[in-house]
């Protein structure tokens, strides 16, 4: 129930492929039509420089949002984990930084140059197959407008990217075996499978989604060949022991919060389940559902030509259909496994005017995202005054006046939530702590900021919902609430005096600690320096 329509369509297709010889799970040949397809070299250059200097524009336009402002502080304090996740979109942005500085727009060309490289993977991978067919899927992709208007970085940035050189080193390793090269050049195309797979498993958890993908396929389809998926797995195994060691080290904090903490209020409903059918819809496009709906019949052929490539591109969106049941998914969740959509599609138009129409037409949606984008622009953050969520955009358009605002001589300037305070923070020039419970999201705090350095301090804890004074009453000797304005939308600092750590630890830390550090305790634990700051161990009682 849960992937309708994604899974009602293609979970009987894949059934069906195990009756396909196993001969046919991959072939480098030609797609089943003959008819000449020309080359799209002019479209695809001016659509890359197009495309690059648009997401240029929005990445130095847009502010921070309360994630990406989050993660460069994650830059800031460079580790190889984190609370949340693993490390890799903070080491990106430390390139980043390190080689352009602190401006939006350069924290953020991490993600501008994203789409080119992920291009750039899909044609390398599927160029042996056909050279005009795969510049068409490159194209094709290029022009969704998903593409044009996210230039904003997040975990799943990285993941995006080592997902399709995961993927394009396996179809290369599948497609020499083809070939009759199946002795080292294949190999070393599965081993390079494998690292950018490590590479994966270093950005965000889901690619063990594309880690599945793989099993699927060599389970039903490539069993004779188990010794590349073999040597693909050794090869993956480090970025799995470098996130494994991180948390032996820092109380399986990402762990816990991935596969528990997150999900601990997680229902079903199909509300869920609708929400993902429609924004797939939106991804895929409605011209490529269509073209697809039009040409059916070749692309089952296609699908049962190129099993590892409908693997990679099927069973990643069907297990997050699964969990759609209960979870909401992100739109940019599934981004890492959208691409093959793409390749599917253009292995399986039958002509070049097929494949011109649906380009067409994916232009046509481009167009009108990009006259909406612009539209946008011009309007003036006055005129957003009656949205619900006008505090949030002010917030993150004018941080550096309310900022100024509450800055004062020997003030500590604290926030009562992650995104608030990152964004703060980078307005700022300086890490804002949260001080409070926080939420289950993001709690990175925990393991950075040691609470007992603000002990005696006067702090000014900035939120842009009015707080309870009586909150923050048990570890200060005074408090007041103090009210701010900026551009018309008020928000408020809470003002304690005299800092007690001693408190705050039995007040807050200690119910953080039975809400979040409750791992198991049969797991191993070599450093905890939440529960060291907490009770001088390593695991706290709850």
């Amino acid at each position: 129930m849960a992937c309708l329509p994604v899974s009602l369509i293609w979970a009987p297709r894949i059934a069906g492929l195990m009756t396909t010889s196993r001969l046919s799970s991959f072939t480098g040949s030609q797609p089943n039509h003959s008819t000449t397809v020309r080359m799209p070299s002019n479209w695809l250059w001016l659509v890359a420089i197009g495309s690059l200097l648009w997401r240029l524009w929005v990445s130095a336009a847009l502010p921070l949002t309360g994630d990406e402002a989050l993660f460069y502080w994650w830059a800031r304090f460079l580790d190889y984990g984190y609370y949340d996740h693993p490390p890799m979109v903070a080491w990106w942005m430390a390139a980043a930084r390190a080689l352009l500085g602190d401006a939006n727009w350069a924290v953020r060309m991490p993600a501008t140059l994203l789409p080119l490289g992920v291009g750039w993977a899909m044609w390398w991978a599927w160029s042996p197959v056909s050279r005009e067919r795969a510049a068409w899927a490159v194209l094709l992709y290029w022009l969704a407008p998903v593409n044009w208007l996210n230039a904003m970085i997040a975990t799943d940035s990285p993941l995006i990217l080592w997902a399709a050189w995961s993927a394009a080193a396996m179809v290369r390793a599948e497609h020499a075996v083809s070939q009759g090269q199946g002795g080292g050049r294949a190999y070393r195309f599965y081993a390079l499978s494998g690292l950018f797979m490590a590479a994966a498993m270093l950005s965000k958890y889901f690619a063990v989604l594309l880690g599945l993908a793989y099993v699927v396929y060599f389970a039903l389809f490539a069993r004779a060949r188990w010794r590349g998926f073999a040597v693909m797995v050794l090869c993956a195994l480090p970025g799995v022991a470098v996130n494994l060691h991180w948390n032996l080290y820092h109380c399986w904090t990402n762990i816990m919060f991935n596969l528990f903490n997150r999900n601990e209020d997680a229902v079903a409903s199909w509300d869920t389940v609708l929400s993902y059918v429609g924004m797939m819809a939106y991804l895929i496009s409605p011209v490529l559902l269509w073209m697809g709906w039009q040409h059916r019949a070749a692309l089952m052929q296609t699908v049962r030509r190129h099993t590892l490539l409908t693997c990679v591109a099927v069973v990643p969106l069907l297990l997050f259909g699964l969990m759609s049941a209960k979870k909401v998914i992100g739109l940019h969740w599934v981004m890492g496994f959208y691409p093959f959509a793409f390749v599917l599609l253009a292995l399986a138009l039958p002509d070049g005017k097929a494949l011109s129409a649906t380009a067409k037409g994916l232009t046509v949606i481009l167009v009108l995202h990009l006259l909406a984008s612009v539209a946008l622009a011009l309007m003036g953050l006055h005129q957003w005054q009656h949205f619900r969520y006008y505090h949030r955009l002010v917030e993150a358009a004018r941080s550096e006046q309310m900022v100024q605002q509450v800055q004062a001589p020997g003030i500590v300037l604290a926030s009562n939530g992650y995104s608030s305070a990152a964004i703060f923070g980078y307005a700022a020039k300086t890490h804002v702590p949260v001080l409070g419970m926080g939420s289950v999201h993001a709690r990175q705090d925990d393991l950075t900021v040691d609470y007992r350095a603000l002990d005696g301090k006067t702090i000014r804890v900035m939120a842009t919902r009015e707080p309870s004074v009586e909150d923050y009453r048990p570890y200060f000797d005074q408090v007041r609430l103090l009210r701010y304005e900026q551009d018309g939308a008020p928000f408020w600092a809470v003002e304690g005096v005299n800092f007690h750590f001693d408190v705050y630890r039995e007040v807050v830390m200690a119910e953080v600690n039975r809400r979040y550090y409750r791992f198991p305790a049969w797991l191993p634990i070599k450093g905890c320096v939440f529960c060291q700051r907490l009770c001088g161990a390593n695991r706290c009682a709850p």
